[in-house]
């Protein structure tokens, strides 16, 4: 996984609440091999008819033609845990989403796939829809050393589980994060072995 510090990136005010993951990738997608990318499937539903003919959804207009970053409402990736939101997103090249809240399984995906969830308060996704909207050429710089979002005017914080951004920022997994343990696990495991030889099985 690549480490996430500062994105400086086209940003899209997608502006909805309740965004769940049905919506971020539809089910009938998900039988699909990730290797063919699931990019295109990205809200399927809001940007295409049933003839398959384009709606002109934000994501689709010249202005926002490759954003990095959403702007959602609150409660963003609720609905069932399927990874394939992640990725479906992660394919479209998105890789912040900023809102007020999240599905909780959303957002523990979300880092372990290298996709930053930066939660702001309500009003402050307020502010940013707004400012993006007038925009000449809409961009934001999220920074998450200083935990702040540029390009609104003045600066807006935004919140993270320290563990997630530890592992954000450095591009750890799960596993990398036992594994900045390993001098301390070794030295461990030396003593119990010295003090109690007897707990391990004999070696052949």
């Amino acid at each position: 996984m690549e480490p996430f510090t500062r994105l400086d990136a086209v940003a899209c005010p997608l502006g909805l609440a309740n965004v769940d993951t049905d919506q971020l990738i539809p089910a009938r997608f998900m039988s699909r091999p990730r290797a063919a990318g699931y990019g295109s499937f990205l809200l399927h539903d809001l940007r295409y008819d049933d003839a398959g003919a384009t709606r002109g959804f934000l994501l689709d207009t010249p202005r926002h033609a490759g954003a990095r970053i959403l702007v959602a409402r609150r409660n963003f990736g609720t609905g069932s845990s399927r990874e394939a939101a992640i990725y479906a997103l992660w394919d479209f090249g998105i890789r912040c989403v900023i809102a007020p809240s999240f599905g909780d399984i959303f957002a523990s995906n979300a880092v372990k796939n290298g996709l930053l969830p930066a939660q702001v308060t309500e009003e402050a996704a307020e502010t940013l829809i707004a400012a993006l909207e007038r925009m000449a050429a809409p961009r934001l710089a999220v920074d998450l050393v200083t935990m702040k979002i540029g390009g609104a005017g003045s600066d807006i914080g935004f919140t993270l589980d320290p563990v997630r951004r530890l592992q954000l920022l450095n591009g750890w997994d799960d596993l990398d994060l036992t594994r900045r343990h390993a001098a301390e696990i070794a030295a461990f495991r030396a003593r119990r072995l010295a003090a109690h030889p007897y707990a391990l099985p004999a070696q052949d």
